[in-house]
This record gives structure tokens, sequence and C-alpha cells, in this order.
């Protein structure tokens, strides 16, 4: 046992000198001052706000333009509250992020061990705080409880692009990625066509929903929930006439923040990383009557075999094969990739884990690739991906299986690890002695 801890440090030292690791991106905050005269403001009037980290090398001319999540209000009562909070001001914003900044690893890490595609690409971060994924335009301003509410998300995103052509150089730009999580991941299937039609021809434009497809499901447990929460979302920021108009000429306007009732329509490349198990979509899109005792289930996912009951294990199965079924229905059009997973999470493009696991790890791969290489593969046109794990019919916790063995240095060193052939092989030994 000891020796093979001896064996871990010697490895510790040996990754040191063989990863490339480069400087802290910058993560500051910028307001958009210049948004304010156009009325693209947060919920509460403040201006909204972007981070920018200027790429470098080959990554020079490369950018990746990712929209923050965070949910959508749902009512005057909810966009009331949610302007009181760093989803829906950025005075709130700007108070919080010394403690709790926006996570930018994953596909925006800079270190080229773990993000040797995209490291030294220029990084433009839109802060989310208008509530609508980017969608809403109202007018006038809303009085409620005293407090004045702006609805004006798609002048943040068109003021956003104004900033990137006019001021940051993004016209010269020879790679593109819009890309963002969760109701970030909605907006980039919502705006990705619109945010193609800014570039010209000699630059490829590619959008990448992480945690995006949120499903309607017609027909199966909860869809008539998820219904009437979207319709409120629509009417609340009064989407109806927004939303795009091949969806809402077929349809009624409520059901067109639905993916699926979007996706055949959109012409750019598009990429979709999901889980079959999304945890948001489970933990929120269920009827609330259908989840009594559920928090002891997914508090924490560790526990997440032990501790749910074979009725909840039944609800998320259901769950499994409605995201299937809806995913499967889609155009099998060569233009739009997927990496559906089974593991109990939701997000992924900015986790460090999920981003660069290795099939050695033997989780969360498919077609022996795991998410980075996946994504990067069809980006570059090396390969087509549609890939869904069809094999685990119950989630699966894919965080601890290495973090039961090592210590948190050595979880690092074994995502770091997969360009080296030779250490790979002695870790797998080093961890079968322990």
């Amino acid at each position: 046992m000891e020796i093979a801890r001896y064996l871990l440090l010697f490895l510790m030292w040996a990754l040191a000198l063989t990863t490339q690791v480069y400087g802290v991106r910058d993560r500051n905050i910028t307001l958009l001052e210049s948004a304010v005269a156009k009325g693209a403001v947060c919920l509460d009037g403040t201006p909204p706000a972007y981070i920018y980290s200027k790429g470098y090398g080959e990554g020079a001319n490369n950018w990746i333009v990712y929209i923050q999540g965070g949910g959508w209000c749902i009512s005057l009562e909810d966009c009331h509250n949610r302007s009181m909070s760093s989803l829906g001001s950025s005075t709130r914003m700007m108070a919080v992020y010394p403690l709790y900044p926006p996570k930018m690893d994953g596909m925006l890490d800079d270190n080229a061990t773990y993000n040797p595609l995209f490291y030294n690409w220029n990084i433009f971060y839109v802060l989310y705080c208008d509530g609508s994924s980017f969608m809403s335009n109202i007018d006038q301003e809303i009085n409620f409880k005293g407090k004045v509410i702006y609805f004006r998300g798609v002048r943040i995103y068109d003021a956003m692009m104004d900033d990137l052509f006019l001021n940051k150089g993004i016209a010269n730009a020879k790679n593109v990625i819009l890309t963002g999580t969760s109701a970030g991941g909605l907006t980039t299937i919502l705006h990705c066509d619109n945010f193609r039609t800014h570039f010209s021809q000699s630059t490829t434009v590619k959008c990448i929903s992480d945690s995006g497809f949120f499903i309607h499901g017609e027909g199966s447990i909860g869809a008539d929930w998820r219904e009437e929460r979207y319709f409120n979302v629509v009417s609340t920021h009064g989407l109806a006439n927004l939303l795009p108009t091949s969806c809402t000429t077929r349809m009624n306007p409520a059901l067109c923040l639905f993916p699926e009732y979007l996706i055949n329509d959109v012409q750019t490349p598009l990429f979709l990383v999901e889980s079959a198990f999304d945890l948001w979509q489970i933990q929120n899109l269920i009827p609330p009557d259908t989840l009594a005792g559920w928090d002891i289930c997914d508090h924490d996912t560790t526990t997440i075999v032990s501790q749910c009951n074979w009725t909840q294990y039944s609800l998320m199965k259901d769950f499994r094969a409605t995201f299937i079924q809806t995913l499967k229905s889609l155009d099998n059009s060569s233009s739009i990739g997927y990496f559906v997973h089974s593991c109990y999470a939701h997000g992924h493009v900015l986790d460090k884990k999920t981003w660069t696991c290795s099939s050695l790890a033997g989780h969360n791969v498919l077609a022996n690739k795991g998410i980075g290489q996946a994504v990067g593969d069809w980006y570059f046109n090396h390969s087509s991906f549609q890939e869904i794990d069809m094999q685990n019919d119950l989630p699966r916790n894919c965080d601890v299986i290495l973090s039961q063995l090592l210590s948190t240095s050595s979880v690092w060193m074994f995502s770091s690890i997969r360009s080296h052939k030779f250490l790979q092989h002695l870790l797998l030994l080093i961890i079968a002695y322990i």
C-alpha cells in the first residue's frame, strides 16, 4: 500500500513535467453600459454584463460565445423576486461574484491538458439576467409591488452581438461556437440560426446545447405540467410573437419553447449534450404530487442507488424512455449530433470532470469517446456523432468512481493524463494495487 502511494507521488511529479499550464483566464465582469440606451437591461433595469477572455496563438481567431443558464421566471411575482438576485440584476451579480464566480472550466478551461482543442480560444461569456432565455422584448416598464421590472432579453442578446462585432473583432473569426448550459442551452437552440447570419460563409459556425433539450413528451407523465409551466414563461415574458414562426404557425406558441418542436427547423449544425436522466428536469418538470419523498432520493447523487425506492426508479425510467423517444423522433439529419449518457446530471461543458472523462474510468463514455472528444470530432468534421447510452436503464452516479479511490489531487491527475499512454497504464496498475 505504501509503495503504491509513493508511486502516486512520483506520477504526480511526472505529470507536472508533462502538463502544459497557461495563465488564468480573465474572469472580470464587464458591464455593457452602452446597452442601456437601447433599452437592453436586466430585469431590474441595470446594464447587462459579460466576461471576455482574449484568445491567443492558434486560437486568436477562434471564438466560444457561452450563454449562462439559470432557469426562467414564470410569473410577475417570480420575476420580481428574481430581479433582486444575481440572475436578474447586474448589481447583485457584481456583489456576489467574489464569493460565487461563474465557472470557466471544461470547454472554457485554458489548460491545454484538460482542454486541448479550445484552451486558447477567445471566450465571450454572456451573463444571464432576463429570465427568458434572451427572448423577451416588452417595450413598457412593468410596475409590480412598487418596483419596475423590465423584460428585454432579446435586446440584451442583440446588444451583446453588437459589442462582439463592433468592439471585440469576432467578425474576423475563423471558427465560432455558440453554446450554453440549461436555460442557456435553450437560448443556443433558439438563437442558433440568427447567430449564424452574422458571419461570412468562410467562418465555421456551429452550436452546442448543453442540457438544453427540455422535453414536452406529449402524453407522458408530467407532459401537462411541463406545458403549463412553459405557458407561464411565454405568457409572463410576452413571447408568443417572438418565438420562431416555423413553430408558432403550426402549434400553440406555449409549446414553442420545447426544443423537440424547434430543432428540425434549425439549419446551423447543432450538437446536444444530454443525460437521459437529466437531474434538473426530473426534479423540476415532473408534477410535484408525484415527488413525495424525493428529497431523500435526489439530495445527494452519491446515494442515488441506495436511497431511491422503486416507485422513484420507475418514474425516472419512464422519464428516460420519454426523453430518448422524443430525441429519436427528430429528423435524422447529419448536421445534428448528440451525446446522451445515463449519469444523473445536469450541465456538462463547464465541468472539468465531465468534459475530460476518460474511457479508462469506465463511465460516461460512448463509442469510446468522452464528451470533449466527441464534441471536438464533430465540430472539426473528423466524424459525425449520434450516440445514446441504451445499456443503462437506471441513473448512474458518475462522479464517485475515482474519487472513492483517490484524493482530489489524484483525480485531477487522472483527468490530465489522457494524452500520456504510459502514465495512463501506470495509474491503472497503482489503482489496482491500492
